[in-house]
């Protein structure tokens, strides 16, 4: 842990007077500068909740990257390029929530910045050098529901011309506030790049029409982020909401509806009416700030509703649970919007329901994580390198500054999704600094509030005051400790955890039977999202694997023989009474005191078990030749085993592919790649939450493919960064060629091959003292060509 006072020269942490813990306020501070030519300018800049700089009226940055409670990380931004010689205005607008949400944390509002040319401060908030002023930024409305149960509110904005003039130092609007100093911050640096913010626009217009309103609804969706709203879930009820959109929406539906004739062009400047839309498409999903210029001659109530599929030819902004629109009533102008949070999208639905307007320069301002294209993949099946780039495009998505489940409903730092991101990302980019925030926010609290002791977040940073847990996910978190020690060689912060570790592990004994067996297991018990999650009363023996792996993977982090052979004994008896002699039970249940075996089985369950340990070829050859040959993504169409329940994405079919590679089949693990995943790709560009498209279509940790792809497709096995070493293994695959490049060290491994009659010719280059090994399977034949 880093924790730095020093990383401000000058500048303090201000709110505006006494409204520090107020829901929903949106402030904006400013400040003049003058700078001369070549001067080399700072801004550092953090907040809660979050912010949005601008120089001079453009865009600037947006942050700050998230840390635990009571912890906040500081960005850096070098705003060189966009100050002209001369007097140039820095305005940030900061939004403090204090809701809890699994996204952004409840902690009282503040903003500290400062910007700092050549060494010297010239401005800052109660610092040295001009006075950042403040004013509470009215045009955006403050009582609004909710965006989802995990985060924070929507946007609805009532705009007038020139309301953003106040960035560029227009007096309009800005109606200057006192501000008072808050208590001093615990600080940490940003510890990882900073996001890529590149602007993307639509690539088609799909069809204009026009809406009817006035529709009678019998009963309105509210979800519960409006309807649990309470001492748990803090927000505005309903009778508080100063607008509505949520519910109002609920009552138009399209009228007419026509497909714009030259659909392949994309959308220029829109003449929209009252009651009437245009729906455009940005090609893929992409996740960041909505934005359009829109001039409007009379007062307009504009809508702007996005998801990441269609529905029936239309968007269904309340799909994925949560509210996907962007609310504005507007008074005669020219408007430069763009959202203030993040969401994710491919198709957007332009509505204007009064009034009239033009609508141009519709685009997406993305928040992804930089760095991402470092790594290289490129094969002979398209189809395959489609799937490649949805997993790249994926993970840049969900890792701005945390492993995110996704980038929409939640942007939650879930863990298990988060061993799965680790992977690749660390692949992506040669690094594991992301994992590292990820991890250390799970070190820096002295405690998790409302949680029993010892007990590690489902999600972190993030609130849980309703005292939900998944004890699950925190054995995961162990799994994946080991492996980001391998990946980074942080013995300092993987040894900082140990207590956090060992009293995950003192947790467990009051739930530990006469067996050694893990039972009735408090709170939300989680496996994958299939009717595993089903089967989990009494004795869970999917869990009891996990809790295996967990206990050996801290065995050999800390050294620990007694955690070690803990795990052989939990695996033993797991192997004694989960196998029925066909596959592994999923649980057992108390009858009159006695454990009974439920003839309850999964596809997900055997998965578990091969990861875990619990089997191998070796121990159940039987099972092995069954899961090989009649299970995989076609079981769907053609299945031999109906009584085993079929797994979904997460995590099951994963677990399934890591099986077949760890145990000498990754060409088949390549070959059931497309099956798995062609159709998300095609449809969203992006890898999705489950199977099939009904929740989110945008989830991190689906991006392992891309691992699946590096390791088992173009043959790296293995990248030691600590010991330096890497490891090359040729397989049998469905492909003629593959090429690929991954950062390693200070350069990075590049691996072509390529298939000649019977043989597979390779080249092979490693950085400069990194040692290379290189095996084959399958009874592949591998010639070197140098």
């Amino acid at each position: 842990m880093n924790c730095q006072q020093s990383l401000f020269q000058s500048g303090k942490p201000v709110w505006p007077a006494g409204r520090a813990g107020e829901m929903n306020l949106f402030v904006g501070f400013r400040a003049r500068i003058a700078v001369e030519r070549c001067d080399r300018v700072l801004l550092r800049v953090t907040a809660s909740s979050v912010y949005r700089a601008f120089v001079n009226g453009v865009f600037a940055g947006y942050g700050p990257a998230r840390a635990a409670h009571g912890f906040y990380r500081v960005d850096e931004w070098d705003i060189s390029s966009l100050l002209p010689p001369g007097e140039n205005w820095i305005a940030i607008e900061v939004a403090g929530y204090n809701v809890n949400s699994y996204y952004l944390l409840d902690q009282p509002a503040f903003l500290q910045a400062e910007v700092v040319r050549d060494g010297i401060v010239r401005a800052s908030t109660a610092g040295e050098g001009a006075a950042f002023e403040a004013a509470v930024l009215p045009w955006r409305v403050q009582k609004v529901q909710r965006y989802s149960f995990q985060r924070p509110f929507t946007e609805a904005y009532r705009l007038r011309r020139g309301c953003n003039g106040w960035r560029t130092g227009s007096p309009d609007g800005f109606d200057a506030v006192e501000c008072s100093v808050t208590e001093t911050k615990t600080l940490l640096p940003r510890g990882i790049p900073l996001p890529d913010v590149t602007v993307r626009v639509p690539q088609k217009a799909l069809c204009r029409g026009t809406v009817k309103t006035g529709i009678a609804v019998k009963d309105y969706w509210r979800d519960r982020s409006l309807t649990d709203v309470g001492t748990k879930l803090k927000g505005y009820s309903e009778a508080e909401l100063d607008t509505a959109p949520a519910l109002m929406l609920q009552t138009i539906a399209n009228e007419t509806v026509h497909p714009i004739e030259q659909p392949g062009h994309p959308p220029g400047r829109m003449m929209l009416d009252a009651q009437s839309f245009c729906l455009v498409d940005f090609g893929i999903n992409l996740s960041g700030f909505i934005g359009a210029t829109v001039t409007c001659t009379t007062r307009t109530r504009l809508f702007l509703l996005f998801d990441e599929i269609l529905v029936g030819g239309d968007v269904d902004w309340k799909r994925l649970s949560c509210v996907n629109v962007l609310a504005y009533e507007l008074e005669p102008g020219t408007y430069e919007l763009e959202s203030f949070e993040p969401y994710t999208l491919r198709y957007l639905k332009v509505i204007v329901l009064d009034g009239a307007c033009e609508v141009r320069d519709v685009s997406l301002r993305e928040y992804a994580a930089a760095g991402m294209d470092r790594a290289t993949f490129a094969c002979s099946h398209p189809d395959v390198m489609r799937i490649f780039d949805a997993a790249r495009a994926t993970c840049r998505q969900n890792a701005t500054d945390v492993f995110m489940d996704c980038p929409s409903r939640e942007r939650a730092g879930w863990l298990c999704d988060s061993f799965f991101t680790a992977r690749v990302a660390c692949e992506f980019t040669g690094s594991a600094a992301i994992e590292r925030n990820f991890l250390e926010n799970f070190l820096l609290p002295a405690r998790f509030e409302h949680l029993p002791d010892g007990m590690l977040p489902m999600c972190y940073p993030a609130d849980h005051p309703d005292g939900n847990f998944i004890p699950q996910w925190a054995l995961w978190f162990v799994v994946q400790l080991e492996e980001y020690l391998e990946r980074s060689g942080d013995r300092a912060l993987v040894d900082a955890l140990r207590p956090r570790v060992m009293n995950l592990f003192a947790y467990f004994p009051q739930f530990v039977n006469e067996d050694g067996l893990l039972e009735r297991l408090d709170a939300w018990n989680f496996l994958e999202w299939s009717k595993a999650n089903a089967f989990t009363r009494d004795v869970n023996y999917p869990t009891n694997m996990l809790y295996a792996g967990a206990l050996a993977a801290a065995g050999r982090i800390y050294g620990d023989q007694a955690l070690r052979d803990a795990s052989r004994a939990v695996l033993d008896t797991v192997r004694a009474q989960s196998f029925d002699g066909a596959f592994f039970v999923d649980n057992a249940v108390r009858k009159d005191g006695r454990l009974e075996r439920t003839d309850n089985r999964t596809e997900a369950c055997q998965y578990y078990a091969f990861f875990f340990g619990a089997a191998t070829p070796e121990t159940h050859p039987a099972l092995w030749r069954v899961l090989l040959h009649d299970f995989g993504p076609r079981r769907r169409e053609h299945d031999a085993f109906p009584a085993v329940h079929v797994a979904n994405a997460f995590v099951g079919n994963y677990l399934r592919l890591e099986m077949l590679s760890r145990h000498g089949a990754g060409g088949q693990a390549v070959a059931e790649v497309k099956g798995y995943f062609l159709g998300m790709a095609e449809q969203t560009g992006t890898l999705w939450e489950h199977d099939r498209p009904a929740a989110s279509c945008n989830h991190g940790f689906a991006s392992h493919v891309a691992h699946v792809l590096y390791r088992d497709a173009l043959g790296i096995a293995g990248i030691d960064r600590t010991r330096r070493r890497i490891a090359l293994r040729l397989g049998d695959t469905p492909l003629e060629w593959c090429e690929g490049r991954v950062p390693a060290g200070e350069g990075a491994v590049h691996v072509a091959w390529r298939r000649v009659g019977g043989e597979v010719r390779y080249r092979v280059d490693v950085p400069a003292g990194f040692a290379l090994s290189v095996s084959t399977v399958d009874g592949v034949s591998a010639v070197r060509e140098w």
